[in-house]
């Protein structure tokens, strides 16, 4: 599958807002969490960081977080509903690091998963991920475990390729 990166704009921030997932993975709704949304609805918020992630087709298929904190580029993502669990995973994460990669100047990418997410952490660990640490965090109206995961460019002893 190919993926064509543009900044966000409203109308695709709008489109996103709408998605709903299947449990267990309603937790990912963008209106499960209020701050989260804002920060995706607010143009001002968005600009430099959020990332819309098109087909060949320029169907609107998933988005892309991009937060620079000195070297590391900490990641965001998501996959439009109907996309998830068909295997579009690992080429949807390598896609956005080659896109990071191209355009940031960073040493070493980290995210966020909530621990419950296996099929997220499996991928994330195909990709050359490693996790680093389990933290609580307050989100969604309650608390919930997540892991941190790191990955130097170097892809942590794996190569970095795009298939």
């Amino acid at each position: 599958m190919e993926f064509l990166f543009k900044p966000m704009n409203q109308s695709d921030a709008e489109e996103i807002a709408e998605w709903e997932y299947d449990e267990p993975y309603s937790f990912y709704n963008p209106k499960s969490d209020e701050e989260d949304l804002k920060l995706l609805l607010n143009s001002n918020a968005r600009k430099n960081i959020y990332y819309s992630v098109f087909n060949k087709d320029r169907k609107l298929i998933g988005f892309y977080t991009f937060i620079c904190k000195g070297k590391v580029m900490e990641i965001g993502l998501g996959l439009a509903p109907e996309i998830t669990g068909k295997g579009y995973g690992k080429d949807f994460v390598k896609a956005g690091l080659q896109y990071a990669k191209t355009h940031f100047v960073c040493s070493k990418f980290t995210l966020f998963v909530a621990t419950f997410n296996k099929r997220a952490i499996n991928v994330y660990q195909k990709v050359g991920f490693n996790p680093t640490k389990t933290f609580m965090q307050n989100t969604n109206g309650s608390e919930f475990e997540f892991l941190e995961m790191e990955m130097p460019l170097n892809g942590g002893g794996k190569t970095f390729v795009h298939d």
